[in-house]
């Protein structure tokens, strides 16, 4: 009896745990905002011509067959599928089914009191200690408690080593005074 009271247990918790990861990484993937420089994957099911790979170029704007220019600058995955969907039901398709992935993330930037500044690229779950290890780790001169970072057109923000970064975001590491 205790065995099957176990074995219930543990079954459940196999199920429901991971459900609990997708549904963090899909609120994720719908908070996202594309930008200039993201690749992406595109299928419109059942029809390989239109499916394919795609950049968003500097204004955030792509060409797919048919449809000609598609302007994803701000838009989450999500709402970018329905856009498309939208312009392919206008006279093209009856009942388009457009999937879109992200293959490529837009880099991020590391500047200041790191041995190696610069451009990288971005991988998911990225904290500011994990760039500052990307870019050869923080000089001696560095002073670890006085991090910025710039996301997009809004104002930089403090940053600690365990903040996290997106996609595009500047990292200033700022030199200590002593």
């Amino acid at each position: 009896m205790v065995l099957r009271w176990f074995a219930a247990i543990l079954f459940a918790a196999m199920v429901i745990l991971p459900l609990e990861g997708v549904a963090v990484a899909q609120s994720q993937a719908e908070a996202y905002q594309l930008g200039a420089g993201d690749r992406l994957r595109i299928v419109v099911f059942d029809e390989e011509d239109l499916s394919g790979e795609f950049e968003l170029d500097s204004t955030g704007n792509f060409s797919m067959p048919l449809i000609g220019t598609v302007d994803g600058l701000g838009l989450s995955p999500r709402q970018l599928e329905e856009r498309i969907t939208t312009r392919l039901l206008d006279g093209y398709l009856r009942s388009p089914r457009v999937s879109i992935e992200v293959l490529n993330y837009r880099p991020f930037f590391i500047l200041g009191e790191v041995n190696n500044p610069g451009q990288y690229p971005y991988q998911s779950g990225m904290t500011v200690l994990n760039a500052a290890a990307m870019a050869g780790g923080f000089t001696f001169r560095a002073d670890e408690d006085d991090i910025e970072v710039q996301r997009g057109e809004s104002d930089a923000f403090e940053a600690l080593p365990s903040t996290s970064i997106q996609p595009g975001d500047i990292i200033r590491v700022k030199e200590r005074l002593f």
